[in-house]
């Protein structure tokens, strides 16, 4: 009796035993084992619960008793192993088979993934894959041990789930969070350039250049690979943490310290390896790289037979050419990601060194880490390879979350591991020359009164909560986003709209007709939100008549699209109130925040007229605001204001980003001409931008993370620069108080590390087998094979058809790829691409036309539609 059940219990034991806690099937084993076996099966669970569950299953191999197997059913089902359940019910186990690669990775990124997730955030997410006993334990072990424990203790449970969504809810509920570095672990890396937005950073003080030492040469002189540094470049008399000092100055004091240090490097990088040398020199942005190509061409113009080029951006050359023709290679990393990527580099053994500029990027799937996982899976791998030297630099190694010196240590060890790094180099003998050239600005805080409510605001929301009531009507946006508690005028209130937006590209009706309908109506919906969101920050921050001028600018683009009922009740709403609001804008008392900062202007630049300033704001809408109330004041319109945002996005204000070539003209104006004396900039000026005539830095509600407060605070570089907060926000104060605090932390942790180099090198070795591992795991996946069947694309704002996947055409393979459809322009009776810079379709791939539009007859309201394809 029960021969079968046991024969597959038997079978398929290495599935439940891995999965199965005995504790969580009390009643069935009161029920049916005595109770010796009970406590001993309980006593082997609290040091091993896989070895419990298989003395669990020994013992159900002797129950003859009627009734058993079911009675084990009924408490799987009741314990709410609902996977393990099926997978029994029916001995099909394929569903579980599944997990075990998903599982596998989980295990292999454990150390790392439970140093940067919060459980606490997490478990109001996990309800699908998490029990409640599963949350009251993961909260439990959080308040007795810490966040490190309780992530420790959620990974468990995730190992030992059969949920089959649990790997979808885990990356879900990661990105809900934004606890993006734990997310990035359990994605493949990818290849796509990384988005540099307005990420939080840190920050040290002095420059940090993380240095990669092979131990020997090859017979053509070149770098080999080796794991580790040798001793005896520890323990000499020179100190390993000092580079060189040049008999005399190579630049002018205007130089920073890296770009001296990189010189340095390759200079002596080329005199070592004479006609063999290929050295690249990589800088995270455009920016950036036009700025250091321009420093290489200068210093090494002295020397003829040492040959210098740089490649950005868009220019259509071969880069194995250019490699071959010349020595030093001044380029973003993407270009060099893409040349691997496309062939024509076949690795990374071309070079001879590779310096990293920011190399504290080395982070989730930035294009400097593609690069150094191609790196070290050569490296690590089981044949010989020469590589080059690789040298980063960075003046902030504050990377992540910490809250004590150890965890900062891991996070830099991290980093280190990234790279390749066993030696972390800082100015030491020679700081105080260092200062005597790079001057670290004061700090002072300006904690300002913020706006009270009055009329404006509660005209703005008011309006804000109608449209929220219309969308009700059409569908239940409570349901599209987990975010509660969001106040008008809020970034949360932002991430709000963009999760709801988000989740109604989703959406599917039965009827399509319906489906189009509500799909227009609410983006015409949340989108109206978003503006009239921007508005309320817009007015915290400047004036009432700026909010204006960027309500007016949305509606008439709205009107120039062409609007049907949706979109004229919407602008109806503003048309309402905008006599009262012009009325309250003009009568209305100045912004404290403006009072402030035209009182520290007025101030500064009476003590001295030849002050240059980078005011540093959140928004590009922003400094469209502040430049214009600058202009308009008149004690300050001689600052003649500039402006420095990104080129990537539109600016809700101007239209669009800046070319390089306008970013180019601001910044040659400001460094070297009276005619600007302030430049408004977002965080495109933050990282790496040399501004050496600036020694007034205004963070106006501009704080970060420790990173970006270094790289904020380095843009002062003049003697006597000063660096300003203004907020209105005692906790965003109290926040940068807390990064200069973690400053501090930094510097230790990298003292400590330092003097132990050997503890730095295992954690380094630990790291690095992780991530090759992972990486190892990705790889090993199989490749979803494409459609090649044609797929239509419809909008995803409207869902109205614009084309056929089959009418797309590459015509150069690239991030941006071109498309034309010259020969089926027939299948887009309704619709015209304006803009040449399609994207390439695959059918696994969501795709954006960035400028479609209908008929003449009826346009949508904005000419920015996204298109999903639809097999």
């Amino acid at each position: 009796m029960y021969d079968l059940e046991k024969q597959n219990l038997r079978l398929f034991s290495s599935y439940i035993v891995h999965v199965l806690r005995p504790s969580y099937m009390k009643v069935f084993l009161n029920e049916y084992l005595g109770k010796e076996d009970v406590e001993q099966i309980l006593s082997q669970e609290s040091r091993s619960v896989t070895l419990a569950a298989k003395m669990l299953l020994e013992k159900m191999m002797c129950l003859e008793e009627v009734g058993w197997f079911q009675a084990f059913l009924d408490t799987l089902h009741a314990s709410e192993y609902t996977g393990l359940h099926a997978a029994v019910n029916t001995w099909d186990f394929q569903e579980m088979e599944a997990l075990l690669p998903l599982k596998t990775l989980l295990e292999r990124v454990e150390p790392s993934i439970t140093k940067n997730m919060k459980p606490s955030e997490l478990l109001p997410h996990m309800s699908d894959c998490l029990t409640q006993r599963d949350c009251e334990e993961i909260r439990a072990v959080q308040e007795q041990r810490g966040c490190v424990a309780a992530s420790e203790c959620l990974v468990d449970i995730l190992k030992r789930s059969d949920k089959p969504n649990w790997f979808k809810v885990l990356k879900l509920a990661l990105d809900n969070c934004n606890q993006r570095l734990a997310l990035d672990l359990l994605e493949p890396d990818g290849n796509e350039k990384c988005m540099m937005e307005c990420e939080e950073s840190s920050d040290t003080m002095a420059t940090v250049c993380f240095e990669y030492h092979e131990d020997g040469e090859s017979d053509m002189g070149l770098l080999k690979s080796s794991n580790d540094l040798s001793l005896s470049n520890l323990q000499g008399n020179t100190e390993p943490s000092e580079f060189p000092q040049p008999s005399e100055p190579l630049f002018s004091p205007t130089c920073c310290g890296k770009t001296i240090v990189a010189l340095m490097i390759c200079e002596d990088h080329l005199k070592k390896f004479p006609g063999k040398a290929k050295v690249v020199f990589m800088a995270t942005k455009v920016e950036v790289y036009d700025q250091q190509y321009k420093l290489f061409l200068e210093h090494f113009s002295k020397d003829p037979d040492i040959r210098v080029t740089g490649v950005c951006g868009d220019m259509e050359l071969c880069v194995q050419t250019v490699v071959e023709c010349n020595d030093i290679v001044v380029l973003t990393p993407q270009i060099l990601v893409n040349a691997l990527q496309r062939g024509e580099l076949l690795s990374l053994q071309v070079f001879t060194l590779l310096i990293l500029d920011e190399c504290h990027n080395t982070t989730g799937k930035h294009p400097y880490n593609n690069l150094m996982g191609r790196y070290l899976d050569a490296k690590l791998g089981p044949s010989a390879h020469t590589l080059p030297q690789v040298v980063g630099l960075t003046a902030s190694v504050g990377i992540g979350t910490f809250k004590n010196q150890l965890e900062a240590e891991n996070n830099i060890c991290q980093l280190c591991a990234n790279l390749d790094a066993r030696v972390i180099s800082t100015v030491t003998k020679h700081i105080d020359e260092l200062r005597s050239y790079v001057h670290i600005p004061d700090k002072e805080f300006y904690l300002v009164p913020p706006q009270t409510s009055n009329p404006f605001i509660e005209i703005i929301t008011g309006i804000m909560s109608n449209i929220e009531q219309l969308a009700r009507t059409v569908y239940n946006i409570e349901s599209l986003s987990p975010i509660q508690n969001r106040e008008y005028g809020s970034q949360k209130y932002e991430q709000w709209i963009v999760e709801v937006q988000k989740r109604c590209k989703l959406l599917q009706l039965q009827d399509p007709e319906e489906e189009k309908r509500m799909c227009r109506a609410l983006y015409n919906y949340t989108e109206h939100l978003r503006k009239y969101n921007d508005a309320l920050i817009i007015y915290e921050d400047a004036r009432a008549k700026d909010a204006l001028v960027y309500l007016q600018a949305f509606i008439q683009q709205v009107r120039n699209a062409g609007y049907g009922d949706t979109e004229s009740h919407l602008a109806a709403l503003l048309d309402s109130q905008w006599a009262q609001l012009q009325h309250l804008a003009t009568e209305g008392q100045e912004n404290p925040k403006l009072q402030e900062l035209k009182f520290i202007l007025d101030e500064e630049y009476h003590n001295n007229d030849q002050t240059r300033t980078v005011l540093f704001v959140r928004t590009r809408a922003l400094t469209d605001a502040l430049k214009n109330w600058i202009e308009e004041t008149d004690s300050l319109n001689f600052l003649k204001p500039g402006i420095l945002i990104g080129r990537g996005r539109k600016s809700h204000l101007t239209g669009s980003g800046m070319t390089l070539t306008s970013q180019k003209g601001v910044l040659d104006s400001f460094k070297s001409s009276d005619q600007s004396k302030i430049l408004i900039a977002t965080s495109v000026a933050d990282e790496g931008i040399d501004i050496p005539q600036c020694n007034l830095v205004i963070m106006y509600e501009y704080v970060g993370n420790v990173v970006k407060m270094v790289q904020v605070r380095g843009r002062g570089r003049a003697q006597g620069s000063r660096c300003f907060l203004i907020s209105s926000s005692k906790e965003r104060i109290d926040k940068e108080k807390l990064n200069m605090q973690r400053e501090e932390v930094v510097e230790k942790a990298i003292a400590s590390l330092q003097s132990s180099p050997e503890d730095l090198r295992a954690k380094v070795d630990v790291f690095q087998r992780e991530e090759k591992a992972r990486r190892a795991h990705v790889s090993a996946e199989p490749e979803r094979p494409h459609d090649m069947g044609s797929y239509q694309l419809l909008c995803a704002k409207c869902r109205h058809f614009a084309c056929f996947s089959s009418d797309l055409r590459v015509l150069q393979v690239s991030p941006k790829a071109q498309t034309l459809t010259p020969n089926h322009q027939h299948s887009l009776p309704n619709h015209q691409h304006t803009s040449p810079n399609h994207q390439h379709l695959s059918p696994n791939y969501k795709h954006s036309l960035p400028c479609h539009q209908h008929s003449p007859l009826k346009q949508h309201s904005t000419p920015d539609h996204q298109f999903s394809p639809i097999p």
